[in-house]
């Protein structure tokens, strides 16, 4: 299992290149994001297996999440603690990144738009507001207001244009049409707990799925939000991202406070199918590789970034 060491930063957001199969970034920050700056590592896996850093950038705050171009594959767009987006060509790191700042707290999270049909960038902060950005230009092109509480969390349907949710510490999953700003087009108390996560399901439009601070996974029907269409259990502490398989269309990977990164087929029971203990410290980012079939990355507190293939999911990749 290929695995790198980022010393003295600890890891907040991990996300595999969609252009090429054996390339990763990492966002993480010095003093567990408290204090210091933050650094963007860009990582290659060998053909012999190993991680080796193929470019970096610091910056003076702490990184907390980050997300390749959905076009082109050498940007990324960064989020930082002190509420500035950064465009950064990982091909030229001596080159400054655009920065874009109109968030008055904390990113949190950051991602691209997925259907092609247009190149916009989604950022939810801790100041309660959700923004939309073209890469390209320098002002924000809205901002959403409705959550109570700090936003952790905005992800953009990878099947329906202008749609997206969001989920914050007011306990709510909102559903937004991104041409909308007054107002999110449907609310649901998604959890009796703050939400720090939510993703959409890949094979099912209508299916989307949130993780909160009570250890609970909740997925949701978006034609009926009135109860979760299911609920899974296992997780001690908070889970802090989820993600819906690429490959296998019941899979969710989750990453926890608890140390542990869970792999759950939500149709096959509410517990998980295997839980992965290779972290020492709160597990932050996760992402699936849409290239490489059940292969994961995971990165967390402990300075540790691991790229692996769980039993559970080479097992489905054999069937």
């Amino acid at each position: 299992m290929p695995t790198y060491f980022t010393p003295n930063r600890h890891g907040y957001s991990v996300r595999f290149s969609q252009f090429r199969p054996d390339r990763i970034v990492c966002a993480s920050s010095q003093h567990y994001g408290l204090a210091g700056g933050g650094t963007l590592f860009v990582l290659d896996v060998s053909p012999e297996g190993q991680i080796l850093e193929y470019s970096k950038y610091d910056w003076s705050d702490g990184l907390f999440d980050v997300v390749w171009s959905e076009t082109h594959p050498d940007i990324v767009v960064a989020a930082s603690g002190d509420g500035i987006l950064h465009v950064w060509n990982v091909s030229t790191p001596e080159v400054p990144a655009k920065t874009m700042k109109e968030h008055k707290k904390e990113i949190y999270s950051v991602d691209w738009s997925q259907t092609r049909q247009e190149q916009l960038v989604l950022s939810a902060s801790w100041d309660c507001t959700i923004k939309l950005w073209d890469p390209e230009m320098s002002a924000s092109l809205a901002t959403y207001h409705g959550h109570s509480q700090l936003v952790y969390n905005a992800m953009w349907s990878p099947h329906v244009p202008s749609l997206f949710s969001s989920v914050s510490g007011d306990g709510t999953l909102k559903i937004w049409n991104a041409k909308i700003q007054q107002r999110a087009a449907m609310t649901v108390k998604a959890h009796d707990a703050e939400v720090l996560t939510c993703s959409w399901s890949k094979y099912d439009e209508n299916l989307l799925a949130t993780g909160g601070s009570d250890g609970l996974i909740r997925g949701w029907d978006i034609r009926s939000l009135a109860r979760p269409i299911f609920q899974l259990r296992g997780c001690e502490y908070a889970v802090r991202r989820i993600q819906f398989s690429p490959h296998f269309s019941s899979v969710i990977a989750s990453v926890s406070y608890d140390f542990t990164t869970r792999i759950w087929d939500y149709k096959a029971s509410c517990d998980p199918v295997e839980t992965i203990n290779h972290h020492s410290e709160f597990v932050y980012g996760l992402d699936f590789n849409c290239h490489v079939t059940g292969q994961i990355a995971d990165c967390g507190w402990d300075s540790f970034i691991h790229i692996f293939t769980p039993k559970s999911l080479k097992m489905l990749a054999h069937r």
